[in-house]
């Protein structure tokens, strides 16, 4: 018995896998720079460089089947800065200002930030992807 899904459906789990596997990695890269005495907000900018990097390629080709790249990677690298600012602005705000722990911050950011991204993703960058 064959389970139909539908395409968003589809893409929307494709973007949860990439999203849980890097996020995952990126937060305990995150962690690690921290503990080994980098600060917060550079901890977060630089992990959240390399997620940009393994994001794009892994949803251009398997999330949203993308074939055309003309303009993907600049509408990409803008939805991430939008993403990046509200990160930053995150932590900038419940950090500095409200002393919350960093750990719990980031972790609620990625989450919401990752939300962001899937619509943005779907209907800007993505949006000639067939899957």
């Amino acid at each position: 018995m064959k389970i139909l899904i539908s395409p968003a459906i589809g893409q929307l789990i494709r973007y949860g896998i990439v999203g849980v596997m890097s996020n995952c990695l990126i937060y305990c890269g995150y962690l690690f720079i921290v503990y080994l005495g980098g600060g917060a907000k550079f901890s977060m900018t630089l992990m959240y460089l390399t997620g940009v990097v393994f994001s794009f390629f892994a949803n251009f080709k398997w999330t949203f089947s993308q074939e055309d790249n003309r303009g993907t990677l600049f509408r990409y690298l803008q939805m991430h800065l939008v993403g990046y600012l509200l990160n930053f602005l995150l932590l900038f705000a419940f950090v500095d200002f409200l002393h919350y722990p960093h750990q719990v911050v980031q972790a609620i950011s990625i989450v919401l930030v990752a939300i962001f991204g899937f619509f943005v993703c779907k209907y800007y960058v993505f949006q000639g992807g067939s899957k």
